[in-house]
């Protein structure tokens, strides 16, 4: 017969197995999507798209992005950032210029992607034919950018100070 502990603490351990079973997946990050009519992403030009989207190129240009316009109505800029020795960032905005109305829509998308940099051991050696194998390994380190996340900027201030850099083109 078991002493009257053990099996107390069998059901104990088995109702902490099957509660970690029981765990909430994480909420989708879809359904805090509003969707809303009054966007900060969006800039009113009454110029035509094409003219429109020159002066986003020359507004990133002024900041130094490396601005990709093989497409004159869909601009990409790329800024790279070292805030720290071993984090980078990287820093893209999307200009898409459409016909509206008035003349022009400017729409933005930002994107910051951050990446580390992490230190991976290897080893190499040396074989020597004449006297078997004999290997000699000697550590070598290898340091290599991890992109460690991805996210697209949301906050309105950074769209207005873009877009307040794009009026002072426009005018």
């Amino acid at each position: 017969m078991l002493p009257p502990l053990r099996p107390a603490f069998l059901t104990a351990l088995a109702a902490l197995l099957l509660s970690a079973c029981n765990t909430t997946p994480p909420t989708p990050v879809y359904r805090s999507e509003a969707f809303n009519s009054n966007s900060p992403f969006e800039y009113w030009s009454t110029r035509e798209p094409t003219a429109a989207c020159e002066l986003g190129k020359r507004a990133l240009l002024s900041q130094g992005y490396q601005v990709d316009d093989s497409k004159p109505q869909n601009i990409r800029g790329e800024k790279l950032f070292q805030p720290q020795p071993d984090h980078g960032m990287k820093l893209n905005i999307t200009l898409v210029c459409l016909p509206s109305n008035v003349g022009t829509v400017i729409y933005a998308n930002g994107q910051q992607t951050r990446y580390d940099l992490k230190s991976r051991g290897s080893s190499a050696g040396v074989s020597v034919a004449g006297l078997g194998s004999l290997s000699l390994p000697w550590a070598t380190d290898k340091d290599e950018l991890v992109k460690v996340g991805e996210e697209t900027i949301s906050d309105p201030d950074f769209y207005r100070r873009l877009f307040a850099l794009i009026g002072t083109f426009d005018n």
